[in-house]
């Protein structure tokens, strides 16, 4: 039995624990908390599973000016890793720790409101550290895009038991096109929030080898040729670009892992060789569901000179034309309804855009 001293010292631990807590007491139970205490609870209840944090981390990137997301995501046992990268504003290096402070936000004159709520109060990142293991910026500027990983246990924060099955489009009840089916994991919030930003930015989710694979077939370093050889380091460049630019599969493994993407050396080397096929983006996988393939749509009939596109260099092609679609897409919020039709025929080359209704 614990002696007189020892059962004083938790009495008094107790009401010191209390006092960091309670601002006043108010008598008959009711008291008012402190600032701290209200916020750790409220962060509490704002994140209820893993999909949260993915949701509260987009509305982030997107606030931050993004037009390129790009969700890394896995799970070894009971641990799961996310890393978001993008070409947002980016973070300052002195503020890349307090923004998972209460109340801090670079939105001062501004409120984000949609689907989801209020976005702008300066407390996504701290609730997101808060019910996670750990949360980090791993490498940011500013001007530079960011790369923020957050790592969390799965049986503590639950998360649906299927995230493999993709979401199934369709409309709602005003006509309006809608995800109208599937559980409510990852991909899912990746879904909803670019139909919600259809035209804003794009999103893509998958595996750190399918992200790095995706970073380096799309992005568009915003430096090139003889500039390169002024730079002391790959780190001096927006984050996105380092994935393009990185020169071998060493390379590549250091880039990689220096913005929070694991994978083994081999699959560096896959990745340089091309054997890691880049990823549609969410909102163009949705669309494009359950129609025609590609590989469908090519007529390989050669034309007078013996033209004939291969099945890779047809699929390569279409994807170059459906990114480069989103330069006219971003000005007059259009949006492709499947993917670009390529066909050759009498000594031409005709690559058709079908829009979405509506559009």
């Amino acid at each position: 039995m614990a002696d007189k001293s020892d059962l004083v010292s938790f009495v008094a631990s107790m009401g010191g624990e209390r006092s960091l807590r309670v601002e006043e007491n108010l008598g008959e139970g009711f008291v008012r908390l402190r600032v701290a205490e209200a916020e750790r609870r409220q962060a509490k209840h704002d994140i209820r599973c893993i999909e949260d944090i993915v949701v509260e981390m987009l509305r982030n990137a997107r606030d931050a000016g993004a037009k390129h997301i790009y969700v890394a995501t896995s799970r070894e046992g009971d641990r799961r890793v996310l890393t978001m990268l993008d070409d947002g504003s980016g973070i300052p290096e002195g503020m890349q720790e307090r923004i998972f402070d209460a109340r801090v936000t670079s939105k001062l004159d501004s409120v984000h409101m949609d689907r989801w709520g209020v976005h702008g109060r300066g407390m996504a990142l701290y609730s997101v550290r808060e019910n996670a293991q750990s949360a980090c910026v791993v490498s940011s500027g500013a001007g530079k895009g960011s790369s923020i990983r957050v790592i969390a246990d799965a049986c503590q924060l639950q998360e649906r038991a299927d995230q493999s099955t993709w979401p199934v489009l369709g409309t709602d009840e005003s006509g309006n096109q809608a995800i109208v089916r599937g559980p409510h994991n990852i991909v899912r919030c990746c879904g909803e929030f670019a139909l919600e930003e259809r035209g804003k930015c794009e999103v893509f989710v998958g595996s750190a080898p399918e992200i790095v694979a995706t970073a380096r077939r799309w992005v568009r370093p915003s430096i090139q040729g003889s500039d390169l050889l002024f730079l002391d380091s790959l780190e001096e460049l927006p984050v996105l670009d380092r994935l393009k630019l990185a020169a071998d599969a060493r390379e590549l493994l250091a880039e990689a892992d220096s913005l929070g993407l694991e994978m083994s050396e081999r699959t560096a080397h896959r990745i340089i060789a091309g054997q890691v096929r880049p990823l549609r983006s969410v909102l163009s996988r949705l669309l494009h569901k359950g129609g025609p393939s590609a590989q469908k749509d090519v007529d390989l009939s050669r034309d007078r000179r013996g033209l004939r596109l291969s099945q890779g260099d047809a699929e390569e092609f279409a994807r170059i034309m459906e990114r480069d679609f989103s330069f006219i897409a971003e000005r007059y919020y259009l949006s492709l309804s499947r993917e670009p039709r390529l066909r050759v025929s009498h000594g031409r080359l005709t690559v058709s855009f079908e829009l979405a209704e509506g559009d």
